[in-house]
């Protein structure tokens, strides 16, 4: 068996479905396109319709599948409407990337409790009703991968991103939870806790004069990340490749967990 039979075997997500929250931002839009590449039909939901037109043309143009579907991950009824609109076009759901996620930054005794409620019913709250709803059809077919994005505030905590912190290290502790009971349906559950990722939302931050100098020093691969950096991980997660992994979190941050940028030190390399 050759190289390309070889990842196809591996990698391919031909006949299998994704619903994907948060598909309109810049992550989740192009997690869905290297989904979407690998031959999978995808599910796109948030709550920019704009947004999901134009990832939904971007996958078609390049061949791929896609629908777009209005959910507000806030509201239950939105979510339950949503699943089952996915069931009836596509028959399942095979995966599930729970994307969705905002972030206010201020500091913890700065946030008043409608900005706590709403990053929690988004980022924690949200995540876990649509897994819930999304789960039974799962166990219905006996396979499925939820794939969770975290955040580097699992490990690390950058100031001004207390709500924010908390819900991605509570959508961590979901992720095991999910993984331990669902395990005997054959449903793998993980997270994907990115670093420091360049997207239009964080542009300000890294045009900031200190701010960016502060994360780059804590870079070991010294630049930011992109979208991209974490497709590769996320296709791995929703194929079967990844058939016996369950429970972890993977971080795809550039080296700061490690330590970042060394301090100078001597060396014949």
């Amino acid at each position: 068996m050759g190289v390309a039979e070889n990842l196809l075997k591996m990698f391919s997500l031909e006949g299998k479905t994704v619903l994907f929250t948060g598909a309109g931002g810049g992550i989740g839009g192009e997690l869905a396109s290297t989904l979407a590449g690998a031959g999978a039909s995808v599910a796109l939901c948030d709550i920019n319709a704009e947004a999901l037109d134009k990832r939904k043309k971007l996958i078609e143009d390049a061949g791929g599948t896609a629908s777009a579907v209005i959910l507000d991950v806030t509201k239950r009824e939105s979510i339950d409407t949503a699943v089952k609109a996915v069931v009836a076009e596509y028959g399942k759901i095979d995966i599930l990337v729970n994307c969705a996620g905002i972030n206010k930054r201020e500091g913890l005794v700065d946030v008043d409790e409608a900005t706590y409620d709403r990053i929690m019913a988004i980022n924690l709250k949200g995540a876990f009703f649509v897994s819930q709803a999304v789960a039974p059809y799962m166990k219905e077919k006996k396979c499925g991968s939820v794939i969770n994005i975290g955040s580097h505030n699992t490990g690390p905590v950058l100031g001004g991103c207390s709500v924010y912190g908390a819900t991605k290290c509570g959508l961590l502790s979901l992720t095991r939870s999910m993984a331990v009971e669902w395990a005997k349906y054959n449903i793998r559950a993980n997270c994907i806790s990115p670093g420091h990722i360049k997207t239009d939302l964080t542009t300000v931050t890294w045009a900031h004069p200190t701010r960016s100098k502060y994360l780059l020093d804590r870079i070991a691969l010294n630049r930011p990340g992109y979208p991209e950096d974490i497709a590769g991980v996320c296709l791995l997660l929703a194929s079967d490749a990844s058939s016996y992994i369950t429970g972890c979190e993977y971080r795809v941050d550039g080296g700061c967990v490690c330590g970042g940028q060394p301090w100078d030190y001597d060396t014949n390399f």
